[in-house]
């Protein structure tokens, strides 16, 4: 009988496009072109909602580090189906320290955590001082995902200005962060820019990224533009 995880590799690879994966390579340059496979993502969704069924998909969720990147992700997709929070949990920390990219970090949403907003903001609360840079990423993403609407507090946004990193693809997450936040929560999260709590490079990524927001009105987007540090 073929292993799980063989089983998996072969299907992977019968469902390579290997111009897309190409196209991912340079999109995500974190990643060794050669652990790419070229596998387009409604693909994998689809391959993940039928493993995640099977009994014996634990052991290619505990093969861990996976040779390629659509194990990984195809890893994050199964831990995004998973219905019961604890165990939701338990696979994203046994996940996030092998998580080497933004796309895989940024795909990976459980969609139980939705139903339980108070037991989920201590684990970001962890994330977000754990040094691990997709690790981090992950819970800022979470932060913005979750608690920018009816959960929002303005303790959140505070959260998020105070990670210190000089890590690209934090600081995005950062910006990406606040721009969202300006579209939901503008005049709550609008100090952080005109006192400049973030650091230049964020304070200015941010300004762009809400700027090129069909969700921030003309009006707010001229304002906001004066207030790009030079």
């Amino acid at each position: 009988m073929m292993d799980i995880i063989e089983e998996i590799r072969n299907r992977l690879y019968e469902l390579q496009d290997p111009a897309y994966g190409d196209f991912q390579a340079r999109l995500i340059p974190t990643v060794d072109p050669e652990r790419i496979i070229g596998v387009r993502t409604p693909e994998l969704r689809s391959l993940a909602k039928e493993l995640a069924k099977r009994e014996e998909i634990e052991r290619f969720l505990e093969d861990l580090p996976h040779r390629f990147f659509d194990e990984d992700q195809l890893h994050a997709f199964i831990i995004s189906l998973t219905k019961d929070l604890r165990t939701a949990l338990e696979q994203v920390d046994r996940f996030l320290p092998f998580v080497d990219n933004w796309a895989t970090c940024d795909q990976m949403s459980p969609k139980v955590f939705k139903k339980h907003h108070q037991e989920l903001l201590p684990m970001i609360k962890t994330w977000v001082i754990s040094g691990e840079i997709y690790t981090i990423r992950f819970g800022v993403g979470m932060l913005m995902q979750h608690f920018l609407d009816e959960d929002f507090d303005i303790a959140y946004p505070h959260i998020v200005a105070g990670i210190r990193s000089e890590a690209y693809y934090v600081r995005m997450m950062q910006a990406w962060y606040f721009a969202t936040a300006l579209a939901k929560q503008y005049e709550a999260v609008l100090p952080f820019l005109v006192e400049q709590r973030l650091d230049p490079w964020t304070h200015n990524k941010t300004i762009q990224k809400a700027v090129e927001s069909y969700r921030i009105t003309a009006e707010q987007k001229l304002y906001l533009k004066s207030l790009k540090i030079k």
